[in-house]
């Protein structure tokens, strides 16, 4: 984008209930146009990593200079990761976008810039990449998981006086929304674990919100049977949502020369591709659930 047209973009101001409120400050970080003065900033990257390691035509001289370099670029906002074939193109690679950033008044993160292998893994939008016997597992990454557990903690601890319903429904909106951005990546035995933190973290809060009365007591208030399931957080308003009910739906690629206002067609086809396995996904958990009662039936017989 021209710089000029972008600096009038930015100092324009808006318009509510016909009065002009100019623009005094700059956008704050994190603010929700961040994302588009991101991509606006940094469009350009792709094609001077193009021109050098990969060069515009398709001859077949072109498609090895590709293989042999790998290099490829994955970016969403102002984060991103490169690919390369070995470190000295990486170290190369990092010379060519300090000059980029550096033409745009910004440099790399010293603390979020680093050279690495596939092998020993790395983190990047919540996930974490790494190859295993030679299989790349994405799975979210620790950092993620700390953090939806310490946000989960802050609510149960904050909420000493809130009843049962209220808390259900504000750790549903937590759980739900983690799991659904996690679900394409192999996450389900993190959901499990994520469950049992929930769960012990919840046995400490009715402890102390009944101090004074049994074990037996306070299970039978707050946790109870529903199905063939046991130790349910519920009350005759809510229940707690379990992480690993989540189904594991992979992620279907885009093509990357569609356009979301113009090939609406693939757009629509694609998600509602998404919906037809998320709906069969669902149907194989409650079969698995089935399943399950079948054979604890089965034990009760025998």
């Amino acid at each position: 984008m021209d710089k000029n047209m972008l600096r009038k973009f930015l100092k324009a101001g808006f318009v509510y209930n016909k009065e002009l409120f100019p623009t005094e400050v700059g956008a704050p970080q994190g603010g929700i146009i961040s994302p588009t003065l991101a991509n606006m900033t940094l469009d350009g990257m792709e094609d001077i990593l193009a021109t050098k390691y990969w060069p515009m035509g398709r001859t077949r001289k072109d498609q090895k200079d590709h293989k042999r370099n790998g290099v490829n670029l994955i970016r969403f906002a102002d984060d991103f990761i490169i690919t390369a074939k070995d470190k000295e193109t990486a170290e190369d690679i990092i010379v060519v976008i300090r000059e980029f950033l550096a033409l745009r008044g910004l440099t790399l993160s010293p603390e979020k810039t680093k050279i690495t292998t596939v092998h020993e893994g790395f983190d990047f939008l919540g996930w974490n990449f790494r190859k295993y016997s030679n299989k790349l597992i994405v799975k979210p990454s620790a950092k993620s998981i700390h953090k939806v557990v310490t946000t989960l903690s802050n609510e149960i601890k904050n909420r000493k006086s809130d009843t049962q319903t209220v808390l259900i429904q504000r750790l549903n909106q937590i759980i739900t929304g983690w799991a659904n951005y996690h679900q394409a990546a192999c996450a389900k035995q993190t959901f499990g674990n994520l469950d049992y933190v929930v769960w012990e973290m919840l046995s400490k809060w009715t402890k102390r919100r009944h101090r004074g009365k049994s074990k037996d007591w306070i299970v039978h208030n707050y946790w109870h049977q529903v199905g063939t399931r046991n130790w349910v957080f519920k009350t005759k308003d809510a229940t707690l949502v379990i992480a690993q009910d989540t189904p594991i739906v992979r992620h279907i690629s885009l093509k990357l020369d569609k356009n979301p206002f113009l090939d609406t067609g693939f757009f629509e086809e694609r998600k509602a591709r998404q919906r037809t396995k998320r709906a069969i996904a669902l149907k194989n958990n409650a079969a698995a659930h089935l399943l399950m009662m079948g054979s604890e039936r089965l034990s009760g017989v025998q």
